[in-house]
């Protein structure tokens, strides 16, 4: 009877693991106002980073992604060590090395959930444990090699991000796409999109077939925190002096381990239940809940409250745990939701017309004593923009950021116009506002790089705070462009790359109120 009970509570295992699953996943996307309104959460907050694969642009992600911070770190590698973001990364991995793949990432959970349903499954064997290496290729080339090659060039390629990452398109991607403020991405969308939903779709049906289909064999966080899997404080570990070599352990794990505890094991604790010696045991819970020590000559008596005070400590234990973790997560909840103030997309009144919601508005009470930086084409800061006392004369305002590819394909469009416009003495002002997470140094090189560096229009840097863009109903998509005529009144508000002819078109209603 005593043997069926710890069965039965040992099987209890994968439901707790599954609840936590659930629970880090909430707590990682506890802005859940972004999937209500499209915004992607840019608070304070954002610059710290969760501890699983989780993308920085899904509507509800309430910390950065590791990898992704990684990469983009990387990127500057040739100028600063990126010592944050390494030693983050080497904080988790020595805290929970892939206990953090096996409980805390939304991912893994998904491709859990997708592998519940019922097909046929192809079994782990040399075939797959040879495979499990090309995580450390893509490891090695596309989150390390590729950004520092590109940075050299002063170009800016998170090469897993952009090329591979499923956890991206499908949070970051799909999760903005699938709200109706976000349509105007849609036209951005093309060759790259369609390769990465494609991969999207490979990792997804890859994963219902076979257990962590992209956790085994292509994510490199993964093979991140495998490096200190042993060494990690919270995971599982093997008594070896208790261990018999029966291999059960092994043939029990869905993933490609050799044995208990090695850089390919997510520590889920499946192994425990069927040791026969239990010699495979948490880290730690010795520490945490250290055993009674019981007198060689206690009575019967004796050992049952022994027994029974053991029993309510592991009870307290457990409780303050949940009690604890409970409050984090209502506490976040309350905070992303109700409490942050970080910039979101303004709420202007209706539209007049299909160009925005704030075509027909005055600038003066959208944007009234903003300033923006402007700077030279050598990065240097040489004096402020406002556009609420601009009047008298058209405005263009061009939103853009130095990664963006549309939006250098349509500055030299910009600067031709502006040129034009000019020349023919028609009071226009023109000014490309930097409106990302670039410094001063990094929009310069960008200038200088994609041969801007003599353009006669404007160049200006809202960072960090954003709020002209969201002022003017940016939601999160670049490049966005305004025109404004010469009494402050929006005649035309664009989300998307805008060709010559359509900016001509634009100015000339400007001029014609």
């Amino acid at each position: 009877m005593k043997l069926n009970k710890e069965k039965k509570k040992k099987s209890r295992l994968p439901l707790k693991r599954r609840l936590i699953q659930l629970y880090a996943a909430l707590l990682f996307n506890a802005n859940l106002k972004g999937f209500g309104n499209g915004f992607i959460y840019r608070g304070a907050v954002k610059n710290m980073c969760a501890p699983g694969l989780n993308c920085y642009s899904c509507p509800g992600a309430s910390a950065a992604c590791p990898l992704g911070a990684l990469q983009n770190s990387l990127t500057v590698a040739n100028k600063t060590v990126p010592y944050y973001m390494f030693g983050i990364i080497m904080l988790y991995g020595l805290l929970f090395g892939r206990w953090i793949c096996g409980f805390l990432c939304p991912f893994g959970l998904i491709q859990d959930l997708l592998h519940k349903i019922k097909t046929p499954k192809i079994k782990k064997s040399r075939v797959t444990r040879v495979l499990s290496y090309l995580k450390y290729v893509i490891l090695a080339l596309f989150v390390v090699a590729i950004p520092l090659i590109y940075s050299i060039t002063n170009n800016k390629v998170p090469a897993f991000c952009k090329y591979i990452c499923p956890a991206g398109t499908l949070e970051g991607g799909v999760g903005l796409l699938s709200n109706a403020e976000n349509r105007p991405l849609l036209s951005l969308l093309g060759p790259l999109f369609t390769w990465k939903f494609f991969l999207l779709v490979v990792f997804i049906v890859g994963s219902v077939f076979i257990y962590r289909f992209f956790c085994r064999f292509f994510c490199p966080l993964g093979a991140l925190y495998g490096l200190f899997n042993k060494i990690a404080l919270i995971g599982i570990k093997l008594d070896k002096p208790k261990c018999i070599d029966c291999g059960l352990c092994v043939s029990k794990c869905k993933m490609d381990i050799r044995h208990v505890g090695d850089h390919e094991c997510i520590n889920c604790g499946e192994c425990i239940e069927v040791c026969p010696t239990s010699a495979i045991q948490w880290k730690g819970s010795k520490i945490i809940l250290p055993p009674n020590e019981i007198p060689e000559n206690a009575t019967e008596e004796e050992k049952e409250k022994i027994e029974i005070r053991r029993k309510k400590r592991v009870k307290a234990v457990k409780i303050t745990a949940v009690s604890l973790a409970s409050a984090v997560l209502v506490g976040s909840l309350v905070y992303y939701n109700f409490i942050d103030k970080a910039p979101e997309p303004s709420s202007p009144p209706p539209a007049t017309d299909d160009a925005g919601p704030t075509v027909g508005y005055n600038v003066g009470n959208i944007c009234a004593g903003e300033d923006i930086r402007i700077i030279s084409s050598e990065g240097e800061y040489i004096g402020t923009f406002n556009v609420s006392q601009n009047k008298g004369k058209v405005t263009v305002i061009n939103f853009w950021y130095t990664t963006c590819q549309p939006c250098l394909e349509e500055l030299p469009h910009f600067e031709e116009v502006y040129k034009e416009y000019t020349e023919k003495g028609v009071a226009i002002d023109m000014i490309a506002i930097c409106s990302a997470d670039d410094s001063d140094l990094d929009i310069y090189e960008c200038i200088y790089t994609y041969g801007m560096s003599d353009y006669t229009m404007k160049f200006g840097h809202n960072n960090p705070g954003e709020s002209y863009y969201f002022a003017l109903g940016g939601k999160g998509q670049y490049p966005m462009t305004v025109v404004v005529d010469a009494n402050g009144i929006i005649v035309a508000r664009s989300e998307a790359k805008m060709e010559k002819a359509e900016l001509v078109a634009s100015i000339e209603k400007a001029l014609a109120n």
